[in-house]
């Protein structure tokens, strides 16, 4: 049953993550042997002290990027696809960092990295979310032993969309408005039983957010393994959520919400990242993550409209935008 959080839905405004045609200058497979990271280290760490690390780091298909804000992870590298991954898939790529804050520098909290897709530049502007523009992802999660052993948020999958505020300054005037991005998405916690009186380990996924901009519960997680993500908009500015264990396309089963988070509506999609988690003691590795196969997919201007009505797709192909 879909959980509806801050909004009422009606069935004709959900949009399965997948759906549409899948944009093929972005996201990747990393089935290429060759492929690499460029690192040009060290990172860029904005956010803490306002340092900007030129050259940020680069895919060497041009096709990923170090967040100027956070810095990239420390590890970013092809490995071989673990089993029960997506038929024919033999090359996954690895997340994992140990110094998520201040190169060289710990702050014994939990800092981030940014892992960012070129989408806009690579499709030469933003999406429209009369679009239906969606982003998908497989994720392994490894047995509970291999993941760092600190309560809180370990990995994130989110989008980045635009709203608009008004415009202010000396020059604005009348009702001019100006693009605001916003980033909801997911993010995997982990809880361990080494904090509090917790019997055993576990995790869940957190949904970011609610009408005021708070995370939420969107399911506990059952099994480790691989997992398939997916985040879409709709014309409405509605922002959707779905995931389920295992590499099969997402259905209308797997809707976990709905919502507006912080209250916006969305007007533009962006791109889609990753974030890698640790503690940042500067000994400690992060949970090792790794994904296959990021995907945007989009629908024809004309053809937008008839598919948020239909939940009963099933990720069919349709003619390129």
């Amino acid at each position: 049953m879909a959980i509806l959080v801050g909004t009422t839905l009606s069935v004709a405004q959900e949009l399965v993550p997948g759906q549409g045609t899948q944009l093929k200058v972005v996201g990747d497979t990393f089935e290429d042997v060759s492929w690499k990271y460029v690192y040009n280290l060290p990172k860029s760490t904005r956010n803490l002290d306002d340092d900007v690390r030129v050259p940020t780091g680069i895919a060497g298909n041009n096709r990923w990027y170090e967040g100027v804000k956070r810095g990239q992870p420390d590890i970013i590298r092809r490995v071989p696809t673990p089993a029960g991954g997506l038929p024919g898939s033999y090359g996954a790529l690895l997340l994992q960092s140990r110094q998520t804050g201040i190169p060289g520098k710990p702050s014994y909290e939990m800092q981030q990295d940014d892992f960012i897709a070129d989408v806009h530049e690579r499709v030469d502007g933003w999406i429209p979310v009369s679009r239906g523009p969606s982003a998908v992802v497989r994720v392994f999660l490894p047995r509970t032993a291999k993941w760092e052993n600190r309560s809180g948020p370990h990995f994130g999958f989110r989008v980045a969309v635009t709203h608009s505020i008004p415009s202010t300054g000396l020059f604005s005037f009348g009702s001019r408005t100006k693009s605001q991005t916003y980033w909801p998405g997911f993010f995997i916690d982990f809880k361990s039983k080494t904090d509090g009186n917790r019997r055993h380990d576990y995790a869940q996924l957190r949904l970011r957010g609610d009408a005021e901009g708070d995370d939420f519960l969107g399911l506990d997680i059952a099994t480790t393994g691989w997992w398939t993500l997916g985040i879409s908009c709709t014309r409405d500015g509605q922002i959707h959520y779905y995931a389920h264990p295992g590499v099969e396309p997402l259905t209308a089963r797997d809707h976990l919400a709905s919502t507006y988070p912080y209250g916006f509506r969305a007007e533009y999609f962006k791109t889609f990242f990753f974030n890698i988690c640790s503690g940042d003691d500067g000994r400690t590795l992060s949970t090792p993550w790794i994904i296959d196969d990021p995907a945007v997919f989009v629908f024809p201007r004309h053809a937008a409209r008839t598919a948020q009505r239909d939940r009963r797709g099933s990720g069919r192909q349709i003619s390129a935008p």
